[in-house]
């Protein structure tokens, strides 16, 4: 199916005030190659299979990120200094922000921000009652459009943290558009994020293609979102999950493959995919050390600490802003 013969429907759908979902899942697939954006992961459904993700022994980035933490959070600290307003991008399971807040002097407010709303209250309600005393905000919003800090936090020194290698799912002008947003959002402030380097790509193609397949179900949770949420017709068993490790854009990219020639229905509307035609559900840039202190000068940014594991699988950057 054409972009062309598809687009008008996806306009009229905006205007009958269908999802966001829907629009955006149906624009991904009117494009070649065939795509959708990310975030779209995250229902409360996805989040779950996420966390179960993050437990896999292949996949290295969480334990990595959380000892790193554990190690040099004193140091992290101070670099970040007391009173501040801590604000989480993409906060999903708040496992980790834990062991910064409590290695924080005085913390003002912790405000985790997060796409799928009923997952982020009912994560940040137990945070609260682990932490007494601290004032929990979350905000329910997709972090890379403008959404409204809770007035407290105006008034205190912004400190973010933007763990997990998110920032990875952005091509290279989505994360010089992230990090600038943040910039101004946390002048006179700082930013603590994670990056996953560039490495063996043995170990890559590992952690996203674990032998439990809970990934494989995590990825197609987005056809069961589809089918659950916009009355689609996606059948889990005729796609199969199928990541890679792109070394030219050093990057992994994870993708849907259709299993046979098929007509889809979503939202109303058809879609036709070939065999083997796939949907790049995710992209994940790694980076070296060098080349994202580059990318945050660009965006006003200044490095000042790098936290590295000894394998170099990980690392954790501290960025203080310019302005």
């Amino acid at each position: 199916m054409s972009e062309s013969n598809l687009l008008p429907k996806i306009d009229l759908l905006a205007r009958e005030g269908s999802s966001e979902f829907a629009l955006a899942l149906l624009a991904g697939l009117a494009v070649n190659p065939k795509c959708t954006p990310s975030k779209y992961f995250y229902d409360t459904e996805g989040s779950v299979l996420f966390d179960r993700i993050c437990e896999l022994p292949e996949y290295y980035p969480t334990r990595t990120e959380t000892a790193l933490l554990r190690h040099n959070a004193v140091e992290i600290s101070k670099w970040m200094g007391p009173d501040i307003a801590l604000i989480e991008f993409g906060a999903g399971a708040l496992r980790k922000v834990g062991i910064l807040l409590d290695s924080l002097e005085r913390p003002a407010a912790y405000v985790p921000i997060d796409i799928s709303g009923a997952y982020l209250h009912g994560v940040a309600g137990k945070l609260a009652e682990t932490h007494r005393g601290l004032a929990v905000h979350p905000v329910a919003a997709d972090f890379t459009r403008p959404f409204v800090l809770p007035p407290l936090v105006a008034t205190a020194r912004r400190i973010g943290f933007f763990p997990g290698s998110t920032i990875g799912n952005f091509n290279r002008t989505g994360a010089l558009a992230f990090l600038r947003k943040a910039a101004t959002i946390l002048a006179g402030g700082g930013l603590l994020v994670g990056i996953d380097l560039v490495k063996d790509p043995a170990i890559l193609h590992a952690a996203y293609n674990d032998s439990a397949g809970v990934t494989a179900a995590f990825n197609k949770n987005i056809l069961a979102r589809a089918n659950r949420e916009l009355d689609a017709s996606f059948d889990l068993d005729e796609f199969a999950h199928y990541a890679f490790y792109e070394p030219r854009l050093q990057r992994i990219e994870m993708h849907l493959m259709s299993m046979k020639r098929q007509r889809l229905c979503i939202a109303g509307q058809h879609v036709r995919f070939d065999e083997g035609e796939t949907i790049r559900t995710e992209i994940s840039h790694k980076y070296t050390v060098g080349g994202f202190q580059a990318l945050a000068v660009e965006a006003g940014f200044l490095p000042r600490a790098v936290w590295c594991d000894a394998d170099r699988l990980f690392s954790l950057h501290w960025l203080e802003t310019t302005g």
